[in-house]
């Protein structure tokens, strides 16, 4: 038996070498899109990058705390914590919070400590956050980098990690001058106006933004759907993007090698070089990989079809809003926090942090747009094009514990073929960057520090 699986191994890993060599030399292609309202401008794109500033109104904090106290409160089953989804006595704390305590007028001051701008794209007003350093040491090379969020997140999800990057407090690390823009129809950013846009094209945005801003070459970061979009960024400009880092990376296909590891993982852990948080986190792996996934996934399959329904009530509710955003904050930054009587909510992150992304949402009005991401990006299949095209730029993985999905060492080599550096972070969940600022820091610094090697 143990001969029969080692030639299955060896026929399915030459395959696999064959296939690679082939795929390693393809290029993700895409078009020009335009997504704005009506057809393109004879007399072409503007140009302009414009500075953005955030504000509030008396008006705008009236209607929202109007609709707060209109909220209609259901009880929660007796004992069900987290398990059927935000609880109910505990968001009318969260909400007392935010009725009463917490000042969106000062968190707008905070908001905009960071130079903001928007320049149009491809039709769309894109948003983002453009920090440089205010002090560079001589001969240091200050190093681009674009960060880009998921859902239900948003660009202010990198406020804590900014200045760990921009503003070094350790002479041996990086300086980075940091871009995080808003994904069209996420935050600040205009949202499409025609169908189909989907990862790619938020790549294709994204790289003419960082060459608008005259950067011929940069660093990535990103996670949740910054995670596809990035990669999507390497496949398409591999010369540009010098290095990419992410914290999630499911496989978008898998393949034989994979599956044989899932099967023959837990008795030949060391075939798959599997350690003993690849066991932990994979198996009993119907648990791990099917029951757990399907748990958290309801969001999914609605945004993946029908997102403008549910995204009309929760964009008339800023307490359904909050609910139906708050919970990923708690189950996916600790799956155990569905036990808990208040979700672990506050364990990781402050509420004033969690309204204000919340904030974000509401006045955007951005929730539908942003569950439409979904629709664009799933609804025709996973068998698109970047799917079956692998990375070939220096690639670093920072895998925490507590992410949705566990992917080991193996199955990130799958698609990201010159993977630098992968780390077995000693905590953290789905929201890294803004849970543990620091150790996201660390990591990227890491990473870079190794490209950089490499290219000399």
């Amino acid at each position: 038996m143990l001969f029969e699986v080692l030639l299955a191994l060896v026929v399915g890993a030459v395959i696999l070498f064959v296939m690679n060599k082939i795929r390693g030399s393809e290029v993700l292609k895409t078009g020009d899109g335009w997504w704005g309202v009506g057809g393109r401008p004879e007399a072409g794109e503007e140009t302009t990058i414009r500075p953005f500033h955030l504000s509030t109104s008396d008006e705008e904090l009236e209607d929202l705390h109007r609709r707060m106290d209109q909220t209609r409160p259901v009880p929660s089953l007796h004992n069900s914590q987290f398990n059927y989804g935000f609880n109910s006595e505990y968001l009318q704390k969260v909400i007392s919070y935010w009725r009463n305590n917490f000042d969106w007028r000062k968190q707008v001051e905070r908001i905009n400590q960071y130079p903001h701008f928007k320049t149009n794209i491809e039709g769309l007003d894109v948003h983002f956050v453009h920090v440089k350093p205010k002090s560079v040491p001589e001969g240091t090379k200050v190093i681009p980098l674009i960060m880009v969020h998921g859902w239900p997140g948003s660009f202010y999800e990198f406020y804590g990690l900014i200045p760990l990057l921009t503003e070094p407090s350790q002479p041996e690390r990086c300086v980075f001058e940091v871009v995080c823009p808003s994904i069209p129809g996420y935050g600040f950013s205009e949202a499409p106006h025609q169908k189909g846009f989907d990862s790619v094209c938020a790549a294709r945005v994204f790289h003419k933004l960082m060459k608008r801003l005259g950067f011929e070459h940069f660093y990535a970061h990103g996670g949740d759907w910054g995670w596809l979009v990035t990669t999507n960024m390497a496949q398409l400009e591999p010369k540009t993007v010098t290095g990419l880092h992410i914290n999630f990376a499911p496989p978008s296909k898998p393949g034989l090698l994979v599956t044989l590891s899932i099967l023959l993982g837990k008795t030949f852990p060391k075939l798959f070089g599997f350690t003993a948080m690849d066991l932990e986190r994979l198996y009993p792996a119907v648990q791990h990989l099917l029951a757990e996934p399907l748990l958290e996934s309801g969001y999914m399959h609605i945004q993946a079809t029908k997102p403008d329904t549910v995204g009309r009530a929760l964009n008339d509710s800023p307490v359904g809003l909050a609910a139906y955003i708050l919970e990923k904050f708690t189950t996916w930054t600790n799956k155990n926090f569905r036990n808990l009587d208040d979700g672990g909510l506050t364990r990781k992150f402050s509420l004033d942090d969690l309204l204000t992304n919340i904030m974000i949402y509401w006045t955007a009005g951005c929730i539908t747009s942003s569950m439409r991401f979904y629709k664009e990006n799933l609804s025709q299949g996973l068998n698109k094009p970047h799917t079956r095209i692998p990375v070939v730029v220096p690639s670093g993985y920072a895998c925490f514990p507590n992410e949705l999905m566990h992917t080991p060492e193996l199955w990130v080599r799958q698609k990201y073929q010159r993977l630098v550096s992968f780390t077995p972070m000693p905590r953290g969940g789905h929201f890294a960057a803004m849970e543990e600022p620091e150790l996201m820091a660390e990591d990227i610094n890491k990473f870079v520090q190794i490209v950089e090697r490499l290219k000399k």
